[in-house]
């Protein structure tokens, strides 16, 4: 500890302060440099935010306001939303929308086969839409959901982005 303060005295000393308070400034000026180099490096290199991707859904006039809730089987139970998936990740990237139906929603991604699958590739940036039409008649509560699957290049597989839309509707006879 007696080096640290003899070394911070001599550095009080270099700068024309021979008295206790040259400790204060000598620390107070060696927190400045540190700052002022902290800063020119966060600078220089900032931080790159990640890539994401995401899905969402519309209504038939393209609001998030009159989604279709309750249906009438064999009489008025066809639906449509539309999807839409944008691309934020850095760089053109093949995804898959999996359209799914269950009465029961436990998990997700849904354990259950897909009504309907869209492949679709998007550059960084872009996005996409597509109205999509479902027919349920059978009289019951149901899930639509609506799951982003994204290609990944190095397993040339599908995985779960983690991102889904769910639409509960009610079918009544």
């Amino acid at each position: 500890m007696q080096i640290r303060l003899e070394r911070v005295n001599s550095i009080g000393r270099k700068i024309g302060i021979n008295d206790d308070k040259g400790i204060v400034i000598a620390i107070f000026i060696v927190l400045i440099i540190v700052s002022v180099v902290a800063a020119v490096y966060f600078i220089a290199f900032p931080a790159k935010p990640e890539g994401y991707s995401t899905i969402y859904l519309l209504d038939t006039q393209k609001t998030a306001d009159n989604y279709p809730a309750m249906l009438v089987a064999n009489y008025n139970s066809t639906f449509s939303v539309w999807v839409a998936v944008e691309n934020h990740r850095g760089a053109t990237t093949q995804f898959q929308v999996l359209t799914e139906i269950t009465p029961n929603l436990s998990t997700i991604p849904v354990n259950t086969p897909a009504i309907n699958t869209t492949t679709i590739t998007l550059e960084n940036g872009k996005s996409w839409q597509s109205l999509q039409t479902i027919t349920e008649n059978q009289v019951g509560s149901y899930s639509v959901i609506f799951e982003l699957w994204r290609l990944n290049p190095d397993t040339s597989t599908y995985e779960f982005t983690n991102n889904y839309c769910v639409l509960n509707i009610q079918v009544s006879s």
